[in-house]
């Protein structure tokens, strides 16, 4: 097998795996809309600052309890996800079958914007609220998955043989 081929099965088998992460996190969130406007909802009204010990802070201003807000927070990263989800598997279909990697680069690139700008506002809204404080677990969640889209980007955009 020659490095160009090495490389390119690394590249499909890491873009497919993108694509089925992304397929099973989107019919998860559908499936459980509900569970997750919730757990969204926890987050943003900031409720986690109440369990005991409460914590009283002056960021507790910033507490949105509208199910309203948490829906629609939900809605914008579920709408995120799809657009990564099908510029993934655009990109799949050109990196596999249409033309290797160079048609397959800007499906994949909008896939990991799109990905990113979903983190993004879980990250930075989650800072928002100040889900440091009692929620690290799901920061360092998103600062992982923030790590593995950039890695992703280099995978799909460096320069390797």
């Amino acid at each position: 097998m020659s490095l160009d081929s090495s490389v390119w099965l690394f590249q499909s088998l890491y873009a497919v795996g993108l694509a089925i992460w992304l397929t099973i996190a989107v019919i998860d969130n559908l499936r459980g809309f509900r569970e997750l406007v919730h757990a969204v909802g926890v987050t943003m009204s900031m409720t986690s600052l109440q369990r005991p010990p409460a914590i009283h802070s002056i960021l507790s201003e910033r507490a949105l309890t509208s199910v309203r807000w948490h829906r629609l927070a939900v809605s914008v990263l579920l709408v995120l996800k799809c657009v990564a989800l099908l510029a993934c598997w655009i990109g799949c279909y050109l990196l596999l079958i249409g033309g290797g990697l160079e048609q397959a680069r800007p499906w994949l690139n909008v896939a990991l914007s799109a990905f990113t700008g979903c983190l993004l506002a879980m990250h930075l809204g989650g800072l928002w609220f100040a889900y440091w404080i009692r929620e690290d677990d799901l920061q360092r969640g998103h600062l992982a998955l923030l790590i593995w889209t950039l890695g992703s980007f280099f995978l799909f955009n460096g320069r390797w043989a």
